[in-house]
């Protein structure tokens, strides 16, 4: 099992900027990569960015292109999501996700076996 701890959020204009930190630990090398989710009120959760373990692939929601990087430190088990050019359809409870070994889609939530307890983000217009 894996434990993740997410931090960095909060309330920002739109336009702004915020880092969100997920601090992993555990069996969190018996994993593909990490991910994260968002939830926005009223709806579905989400898929926002993912990583594979290696760093070398990325993978992003178009809606986020452009706008959020997803990266990691492997060393301090850490995973990172830098969100740029904010907008009020980014408010939501952001969530990270450590990815399952040979469970399918980084984009797929199902494919991801441990969650961490969310981090809120709040855009202002």
């Amino acid at each position: 099992q894996v434990q993740l701890v997410e931090s960095g959020g909060g309330l920002v204009q739109t336009g702004g900027s915020l880092r969100l930190s997920c601090a992993a630990s555990g069996r969190a090398f018996s994993r593909d990569g990490m991910g994260w989710f968002r939830r926005a009120p009223g709806k579905e959760r989400a898929f926002v960015a993912a990583i594979n373990w290696s760093g070398s692939s990325t993978y992003y929601a178009d809606s986020v292109k452009g706008r959020f990087t997803i990266s990691g430190d492997n060393a301090k088990n850490m995973v990172y999501l830098q969100m740029s050019s904010l907008k009020p359809e980014d408010t939501a409870v952001y969530y990270c996700a450590a990815k399952l070994r040979y469970s399918g889609s980084y984009y797929s939530a199902a494919a991801y076996g441990d969650w961490g307890q969310g981090t809120q983000v709040s855009v202002s217009s």
